[in-house]
């Protein structure tokens, strides 16, 4: 099953912070392929995790040691991705 991602505009906006980085641009949209794919990225590798507080509901996942994607199932196939970006950016 393959899910739908649906982009915040938050999300539009941290991206255009990122957009010339080719770092941070290639493991995003790898990791963005997986959430595609399966809805979820794996723990062991990107340390996947629900969060409390202000995001609570939402799923967290490091794709660089300090950058970040937040997301979080809407429905079956659909998952919305809320941020992305350092810890000091998000929290």
């Amino acid at each position: 099953m393959n899910f739908e991602l649906i982009y915040s505009s938050q999300f539009k906006k941290d991206f255009k912070k990122i957009a010339n980085n080719p770092k941070k641009v290639k493991p995003l949209v790898t990791a963005l392929n997986i959430l595609t794919e399966t809805g979820s990225l794996p723990i062991a590798t990107y340390k996947t995790h629900e969060l409390k507080g202000n995001f609570k509901g939402c799923m967290e996942a490091h794709i660089l040691s300090d950058f970040l994607i937040i997301w979080f199932i809407v429905e079956k196939n659909q998952i919305n991705i809320v941020r992305i970006g350092s810890h000091s950016d998000l929290f």
